[in-house]
């Protein structure tokens, strides 16, 4: 009997598929209510005026306007002070 499995089958061989995260529209583009902005695991970006945070991270956008990016300094719970940024929605006249 061998004591080794045969070299072809092996027990790696699987993949998840693409979550396709990222930022979908960057400062200065054109959006429209309720389009996808960023996509994202965790708190990587801040809703700031104008957008909304999905159940799943996802910035979306709540009116039409220009997409923006600012920084902001912001003290988590536990005291200390962090840079994070933050997307906004600057409505066109």
């Amino acid at each position: 009997m061998a004591h080794k499995k045969a070299g072809g089958s092996t027990q790696n061989g699987r993949d998840s598929n693409p979550k396709y995260r990222g930022v979908k529209r960057f400062g200065g583009q054109k959006v429209t209510a309720g389009e996808v902005i960023i996509r994202q695991k965790g708190f990587w970006y801040r809703p700031g005026e104008n957008t909304h945070l999905g159940k799943d991270w996802t910035i979306h956008a709540d009116t039409d306007g220009r997409v923006a990016f600012s920084q902001k300094r912001v003290t988590k719970f536990n005291g200390r002070k962090e840079k994070c940024t933050f997307v906004h929605i600057e409505p066109v006249a």
